[in-house]
């Protein structure tokens, strides 16, 4: 008996664990979360102010897992991951000591609220659907990738001019030649619906010449600056968020590296790097934000040094009380049952 069980036990030890594999089909279908806010408003009582959307969570990592996949599952991308979990190798973080940080938690950028709004520094994109009479604003949120340093995805106002389905790719001349002198491919267009087309399943064009937001043949691009200019999204997150745009909707580019935020009379802090180089002097402009908005008298200068140092992608509250929201200091655990 004793020399089954050392059998087995040899076995198991010598057998290596097999690491779980994600495909395509774990990111098929999400159900989309409109999250309810209100932003500061001339009648509404100032605690009633919610600018902060969503909640952490926590993750165990399994062998196999990699912030590449963990993200997508909860509609991240890279960036947020890395951010808000230094020091975990990315590759295999079932090494961590601790359960990863989710930071499915967001302020809204500053201060329009209608329309898209993509913040470049954040790579994260926000649609507010157009107001109903008598129901709380909504908005949703998806992560994009957007263009690398030597062709920067632009700040500004636009339009939604195009909506397509299945886009042909017309190759711009200087991707083109990028394209010859890198890889040899000549060609001057790839037609939609092609597994090498760029553009995925759907685009929307923009007044803006040259720049669209649209699907991505590479879905690990979300999260990082790796285009040429436009905006890419998961191809799931894309297909939900096409039909809900119409033609002619607004949007803006906006580079916001500091937010601030309110939920429950009290304030939040949300810092990213500085994508593109454009804003210095992290300290002074969170200082010049605070004074413009009149909260400067409202925060913990202590916490919002560390907020500011840390970087952490994710909302953090730096009221100058002592009583946080009871529902931030635990964050949520998600379970791994929900592939």
């Amino acid at each position: 008996m004793i020399l089954g069980w050392l059998t087995l036990l040899i076995v198991l030890i010598a057998t290596p664990v097999a690491a779980k594999e994600w495909s395509e089909a774990d990111f098929e279908k999400r159900d989309l979360r409109p999250y309810s806010f209100q932003p500061p408003q001339d009648g509404i009582p100032e605690r009633r102010t919610s600018t902060v959307i969503g909640e952490l969570q926590t993750w165990n990592p399994e062998r196999g897992d990699t912030f590449l996949d963990i993200g997508r599952h909860f509609d991240l991308g890279l960036n947020s991951m890395e951010a808000a979990n230094p020091g975990v190798d990315g590759w295999i973080p079932h090494t961590a000591k601790e359960p990863l940080t989710i930071p499915t938690f967001w302020i809204l950028p500053c201060c329009e609220y209608e329309g898209l709004v993509v913040n470049l520094p954040e790579m994260r994109l926000y649609w507010y659907p157009p107001k109903v009479a008598d129901a709380a604003p909504t908005v949703l949120t998806f992560p994009v990738g957007l263009g690398r340093q030597e062709w920067r995805t632009p700040q500004g106002d636009f339009r939604v001019i195009e909506k397509a389905r299945n886009p042909r790719w017309v190759i711009p001349e200087s991707i083109r030649e990028e394209r010859m002198r890198e890889s040899g491919s000549s060609e001057k267009f790839i037609e939609g619906g092609s597994p090498d087309n760029p553009l995925g399943e759907f685009r929307l064009r923009l007044s803006m010449p040259s720049y669209a937001i649209h699907g991505t043949n590479i879905p690990w691009g979300v999260g990082m600056s790796v285009s040429h200019g436009c905006v890419r999204m998961y191809p799931e997150d894309i297909r939900e968020l096409f039909p809900l745009v119409p033609k002619n909707a607004a949007g803006a580019f906006v580079y916001e590296t500091i937010k601030f935020g309110e939920k429950s009379g009290r304030i939040f802090v949300e810092v990213h790097p500085d994508l593109y180089g454009l804003q210095p002097g992290r300290w002074r402009r969170a200082t010049k934000i605070l004074r413009e908005r009149g909260i400067e008298e409202k925060i913990d200068a202590a916490k919002l040094l560390v907020a500011l140092e840390e970087q952490r992608g994710y909302p953090i509250d730096i009221s100058r009380s002592a009583s946080p929201l009871q529902s931030l200091p635990s964050a949520t655990p998600a379970s791994n049952e929900d592939r």
